[in-house]
Order: C-alpha cells, then sequence, then structure tokens
C-alpha cells in the first residue's frame, strides 16, 4: 500500500515537471522564430494567447511541484518511521519477518533500515535517495522562496541566481531513484503464495508453496521524462550563446528626464517584430545577469532602441557604465498580435509605454510608405503616468504622427489620451494659467492631459459606439490591478452578438 501511494506521488510530480520543461521550451524556443504565430494560420491568435500566459502556467506548476514534494517527502518520513519500528519488532511478527529478510548480496530486501543500529536520521544522510532527497528540497525551498514577489522585485539578483538552482534541482532528481528505496516484490519460482505464507512465518524457504519472498527497488524512470526537454535546453542556450556572441554596436546613446537612459543598438542579422522585447547583458555589471527590455524601436528601422528607467542596482549601474553590452533576442510578446486587429486599444502605464512606442513608430512608417497591408484602421492609445517628466520620452513621436496624419487626412485614425495621476498644487495652478492654450502646457501636444485616471466604463462605451461591428485588441503593459480592470472590461463590453464588437484582451508578460 506504502509503495503504491509512493509511486502515485512520484509519477504525478513527475507529469508536473513534464508539462512545466515542455510548455517553457516550446514558448521559448517559439519565440526564438518570431514567425512562428505566422505558421499557426487562422488559430495563430487563440494560441498566441495562451502561449503569452506561460509566466502563470509556470507558476502553476511551480507551486505543484512545491505541493507534490511536501506530500512525497511527508510519506517518506511516515515510511522511515514505520521501516525503523518494524525492524525493531514493534507491530507484529510478519512486519519483523520481512524486515530480516536478507541475502548474500544483500538486493532482495524490503526494509532499506538493514540493522537495528540504523535510525531514520543517519539513513537520509548516509543513502542516496536520502542525500540526494535532502538536496533536491532545498533547493526547491530556495527557489521559491525567492521568487516571492517582494524579494524579485527588490533583490533580483537573488532571484536570478537561485532560480538557476533547477540545474541541481534536476540532477538530484535523475539520481534520486537510483537509491531504489521503494521496493516491491518480484516473482519467484516456484511463486510465493502471499495469503498462503503470511501466517506460516517460520515455514519460509522450508516449503514448496512458501520460497523466501525477495523484492526489489523500481527501475529509476525520471530520466525518461525530462531527457527531451533538457536536450532542447541545451540547443536553446547554445543558440542564445552564439546570438551573444555577435558584436552589438552603438548608434546613439541618450539620458532622457527622470533617469530614462535611451540606447539604440546595431546589430548583424538583427530582425524584430513590434512589440517584443530582449534580453540585456552588462559584463561589467554582471557576466551571468540578463533583464528583459521592451523595444521602442520600429521594424522599418535600421536599428532597435530601448528605454530603460533607474529603478535598481543593475540598472542605476548600467546607466553609468554603457560601454560593454550583450543583447540576447528578440523574443514575442501579446503586442506583437496588434495589426491582427481592425481596432486596436492601447494602454500603457510609466516605462510600460515602450511596446507601443515601437508600434506607434511602426504604424507611422506603414503610413509614410503606404503599406497595402496595414489591415488596422483605427488605434485608441492611453498613457498613464504619475510625474509630468515622463511624458517627455515619447512626446515629440507623439507630436510627429499627429502632425504626419493631419497632412495625410488621417486625423481620426490614432486618438490618445495622456492621464497625469499625480500632481501639485502649484502645477494645477500653472495649468489653469494657460487653460486657453493651443497646445498642452506638459506636453506640447495639441491634446490636453488628463488628470487623475480614466473612466474605462466611459472609454470603452465610446469605443463600442465607434466600432458597432469590429473586432478590438486590447493590449495592456502595466500592473496587474490595471490587467485585472481591463480584462474585466473586455468581458463586460462584448456583445453576445458575433456580428458586433468583441473585446479581446492582451497583457505583457515578462
Amino acid at each position: 500500500m506504502t509503495s503504491s501511494w509512493l509511486d502515485l506521488q512520484v509519477v504525478w510530480m513527475a507529469i508536473n515537471i513534464f508539462l512545466f520543461l515542455w510548455f517553457y521550451f516550446f514558448y521559448d524556443l517559439g519565440d526564438q522564430f518570431f514567425y512562428t504565430r505566422h505558421i499557426l494560420g487562422c488559430c495563430g491568435r487563440t494560441m498566441r494567447k495562451q502561449l503569452d500566459k506561460n509566466i502563470s502556467f509556470h507558476k502553476l506548476v511551480a507551486y505543484m511541484i512545491g505541493l507534490m514534494t511536501a506530500v512525497h517527502t511527508i510519506a517518506h518520513f511516515l515510511n522511515v518511521e514505520w521501516y525503523y519500528n518494524s525492524r525493531l519488532g514493534k507491530y507484529d511478527d510478519l512486519s519483523m519477518a520481512l524486515s530480516s529478510l536478507d541475502d548474500s548480496g544483500n538486493t532482495t530486501f524490503l526494509n532499506p533500515i538493514r540493522s537495528t543500529t540504523t535510525t531514520p536520521t543517519l539513513l537520509v544522510f548516509t543513502s542516496v535517495a536520502g542525500i540526494t532527497g535532502v538536496i533536491i528540497t532545498l533547493s526547491l525551498i530556495l527557489i521559491i522562496t525567492s521568487s516571492m514577489e517582494v524579494i524579485r522585485r527588490s533583490y533580483f539578483e537573488v532571484f536570478w541566481f537561485t532560480h538557476h538552482l533547477f540545474i541541481v534541482f534536476f540532477a538530484g532528481l535523475v539520481i534520486h531513484g537510483a537509491g531504489r528505496i521503494v521496493r516491491s516484490q518480484t516473482t519467484t519460482n516456484p511463486l510465493h503464495n502471499a495469503t498462503f505464507c503470511k501466517d506460516r512465518i517460520d515455514d519460509w524457504g522450508k516449503i514448496q508453496e512458501c520460497p523466501v519472498p525477495q523484492f526489489a527497488g523500481g527501475f529509476p524512470q525520471t530520466w525518461m521524462w525530462v531527457i527531451g526537454p533538457m536536450i532542447l535546453y541545451v540547443c536553446e542556450r547554445l543558440l542564445r550563446f552564439i546570438r551573444y556572441m555577435q558584436t552589438v554596436k552603438y548608434r546613439k546613446i541618450v539620458i532622457r528626464p527622470s533617469k530614462v537612459l535611451e540606447l539604440q543598438l546595431v546589430k548583424n542579422g538583427f530582425k524584430m517584430d513590434v512589440g517584443q522585447y530582449v534580453f540585456l547583458n552588462c559584463p561589467a555589471i554582471s557576466q551571468l545577469e540578463w533583464h528583459p527590455f521592451t523595444m521602442t524601436s520600429a521594424p522599418e528601422e535600421d536599428f532597435f532602441s530601448v528605454h530603460i528607467r533607474s529603478v535598481g542596482d543593475w540598472t542605476q549601474k548600467l546607466i553609468s557604465i554603457v560601454e560593454q553590452m550583450g543583447v540576447d533576442g528578440p523574443f514575442g510578446t501579446a503586442s506583437e498580435d496588434v495589426f491582427d486587429y481592425e481596432v486596436a486599444m492601447l494602454v500603457g502605464a510609466g516605462i510600460g509605454v515602450t511596446p507601443f512606442a515601437s508600434i506607434l513608430k511602426s504604424i507611422w512608417y506603414k503610413f509614410k510608405d503606404s503599406n497595402p497591408k496595414l489591415r488596422t484602421r483605427k488605434i485608441y492609445f492611453y498613457w498613464l503616468c504619475r510625474e509630468t517628466h515622463a511624458f517627455e520620452w515619447f512626446a515629440d513621436l507623439l507630436q510627429l504622427l499627429e502632425r504626419e496624419m493631419e497632412e495625410r487626412g488621417m486625423g481620426s485614425f490614432l486618438t490618445y489620451k495622456l492621464y497625469l495621476t499625480g500632481w501639485d498644487q502649484s502645477h494645477a495652478n500653472h495649468v489653469m494659467v494657460h487653460a486657453d492654450a493651443d497646445t498642452d502646457v506638459v506636453t506640447g501636444l495639441k491634446q490636453k492631459t488628463n488628470y487623475g485616471r480614466p473612466n474605462w466604463d466611459k472609454e470603452f462605451e465610446q469605443v463600442r459606439k465607434e466600432n458597432p461591428t469590429s473586432v478590438v485588441g486590447t493590449f495592456l503593459c502595466g500592473p496587474a490591478v490595471l490587467a485585472t480592470v481591463l480584462s474585466k472590461k473586455c468581458v463586460k463590453y462584448t456583445d453576445v452578438d458575433p456580428r458586433k464588437t468583441k473585446f479581446y484582451f492582451n497583457k505583457e508578460n515578462f
């Protein structure tokens, strides 16, 4: 009974690990070739939306692995205690007889505690299964605890390095089963009749019906579950290493207001799509640390750019040291699908505007070149910031788009609204004085800045009214709280009539 229960736990945990690894590598390798979503054809949008939830899936599987590890460990603790007591004869004659089984090769036993001097603690720290079990459990505890949001955001380096203990975890997991501590009865010739022989212990090996029962440990199977994903992992790492070794050149370095660094980089053979992100590495800071940043350039430009806000030790050092850097990417995100929709709602919060800067630039180039493949006919852009300086990052881009659309008689194509969520009395007084100015006092745009947060019910109602038969893609790069609000609004304002307006929610995930 105990053996079967443990086997069930092992298989269930293996299934979780298998799903976790295969999903991770399928998604990650898919991002290496961003045209994968085009191969998916009509199913691409649905498939991509599921793949964009890879981090949520990653967390859920990790929680399940943690839960199954706890159950597995507790079951082992109970087993070892029962084994020890059976060896001491605390239960019944049958359990003591089974615990005393031995042979010259010490291979057909049932109880792993081979003597009364072997305590449960000694077994844990002297057996293959025990030592590897302790190692992989400690590794898992460190990985899970360091993944808590408070640690990940405040001490990213701790999260980054402890997460790589997965190598130790999987190595220990593969070796763990080699201890063969979970054992089952083997077939003997003649067959041992357990029902008949359990009450005839003294006759074991003396009569034909009761040969001495023999047991063997189960064959290690974990490697069968992980070898496929591990091969893909090695291939993916080799690909990323090759890309890392390619030279990256600086085209332009600009320090924007509010301690925002803009890097314009050039790399041979580099191709991107809107909304994608890259991993940046600066060896002068850390050889092993990579951080994701959304690209703000358009695919039509001969360079790629990122905007980096100073929010931690690594970014602060990067702003001071920009002589060395490695780039890995690009990687796909939900924003790549923006041109698959007739109407798009783009919502950025703070530095979360970066993927939409890329989209807006690409739109400008497509209009400039009169690209016939542009399906999108209307874009609503919302940008929420806490401070006025943040608007200066891309105000010049918005001014350019504003002017370009008016010259082409397409001023209604782009509707943008800027929201300042934090201000003081002096700023309010300044705005009141210049309330009649033709342009906004903050951005210099014709569209005036709004103060406070958007009334999303009003915004969604307006979009639905102006686009009564369209499929609207709603894209967010911002906090989880805002994601919850927008996803609910998409459901609320989607019409049950398939011929009318439908909203699909998409969120950036790193």
